[in-house]
């Protein structure tokens, strides 16, 4: 489903328009992507959490030159699927 899906079934089964559920999801993924970047934790309780995660600076060797590979720290986003949507993924 993508997100033009998404929002029509949304407006149906809200009763609000399409435009603005689209626009609903726009600004959902607007505060989703501001919050992760902040370091905080988004919980849909049953449905998703979402976290940022640390991943540490590594060292390794390319196994076919031997030369040194550096990989930086960096920041990942963690999802985390909930029991209603595990249930609901089984069928």
């Amino acid at each position: 489903m993508n997100r033009t899906d998404l929002a029509s079934t949304i407006a149906q089964r809200t009763g609000v328009s399409v435009k603005d559920a689209t626009a609903v999801i726009a600004g959902l993924n607007d505060v989703i992507l501001e919050a992760i970047g902040r370091g905080e934790k988004i919980q849909l309780p049953g449905l998703l959490t979402i976290e940022r995660v640390e991943r540490s600076a590594r060292t390794g060797r390319n196994p076919q030159t031997g030369a040194e590979i550096k990989i930086p720290a960096s920041h990942a986003a963690k999802i985390t699927a909930g029991s209603k949507l595990k249930a609901a993924a089984k069928g």
